[in-house]
């Protein structure tokens, strides 16, 4: 391993940035949007999004918080790189972390993309962003590889069914058998999903939190679309698969955001708040399982993505039938789609 490590001197973690005051929304959201048709009347309902919370998305504290634990667990176990934050829509920005990298003399990278499965806006936005910020910055740039995906990693798989386990004990015992699981992923356009493995990989993921937990029944729903009506997305919505429940009779049901890594804005608003209240006026409890943040096995399992890019003979683990996501993702995966 020691002469792979001595290839990689950084390890770069790159998320999706958020505003972190009211002053930063909307540039937040014109970086977010550049270039595509989207009505004023949305800009300004995902903006409300944001102000609610004072113009603070939770993903940069977060963001910070596994920086820092992935520093020491680097420190700890090995190996010895230093690690770096960049974002794609807010500071700090690809760019401007690949020039800090560059003058701190890092010359080759590592990437922990925060997103977890394969899909257009998922991982090969996140591919082509990383490589325009290295054009902006020049020779100078670090070369940058890309982990693999971890949707079927055990360190992304076991925290979730620990946080899912813990928020069926936040059902009264007397109805906890008969409480339902839903998964909960960010809806995509149909045109998307048709171009990856987005939805086969979810179910992969929901199924490997599930089995062990003795829970046969879920269900995969979707949500934060924000399409207009006309184009066709991922469905059942939440909001409507809530209401199909309630018609079940179904009194407790626990939400599990397994598309997300962490509590960003989509999860707060749109579950914690919007999803919540539609299931207390159809007379749900719900109850929102965490993701999975800093928690130490998903922090070990960065450490173990990058272990297996230094090693000639890795231990590439996976659960499931799917088997490892590849290290290098095809030149055509995940393409913006047909028509």
């Amino acid at each position: 391993m020691g002469t792979m490590a001595a290839a990689y001197d950084a390890l770069l973690v790159v998320s999706f940035g958020g505003p972190e005051g009211r002053d930063d929304v909307r540039p937040f959201l014109d970086s977010l949007l550049r270039g595509r048709s989207v009505p004023e009347e949305r800009v300004r309902e995902v903006a409300a999004h944001y102000e609610h919370f004072g113009g603070v998305s939770p993903l940069n504290a977060q963001c910070r918080a596994l920086v820092a634990a992935l520093g020491e667990e680097l420190s700890r176990h090995g190996p010895r790189l230093a690690v770096y934050w960049g974002a794609r829509h807010w500071r700090p920005l690809l760019a401007d972390t690949l020039r800090c990298m560059a003058d701190d003399g890092a010359r080759r990278a590592l990437a922990f993309v925060a997103s977890a499965y394969g899909s257009h806006s998922g991982c090969r936005q996140y591919l082509d962003d990383l490589a325009r910020a290295r054009a902006e910055v020049g020779e100078r740039a670090p070369e940058v590889d890309k982990l693999r995906l971890f949707y079927n990693h055990p360190g992304f798989v076991e925290p979730l069914a620990e946080s899912v386990a813990a928020a069926f004990d936040r059902v009264p015992e007397p109805r906890r058998f008969a409480a339902r699981l839903v998964f909960t992923a960010h809806s995509i356009p149909r045109a998307l999903a048709a171009t990856c493995d987005y939805e086969a990989q979810l179910r992969e993921t929901a199924s490997l939190v599930a089995f062990p937990l003795g829970r046969p029944q879920w269900s995969l729903v979707y949500q934060s679309r924000s399409g207009p009506p006309s184009q066709p997305w991922l469905d059942p919505d939440i909001g409507d698969h809530l209401r199909a429940l309630a018609v079940e009779g179904v009194k407790d049901v626990v939400v599990a955001p397994i598309g997300f890594t962490s509590d960003d804005i989509e999860v707060l608003y749109d579950l914690d708040l919007e999803a919540k209240s539609r299931a207390i006026g159809l007379g749900i409890n719900m109850v929102r399982a965490a993701t999975v943040g800093t928690h130490p096995r998903f922090v070990r399992m960065v450490r173990e993505l990058v272990e297996e890019r230094l090693d000639d003979a890795p231990e590439r683990l996976h659960l499931g039938t799917r088997g490892p996501a590849p290290d290098v993702c095809p030149p055509d995966c995940c393409p913006a789609g047909r028509g």
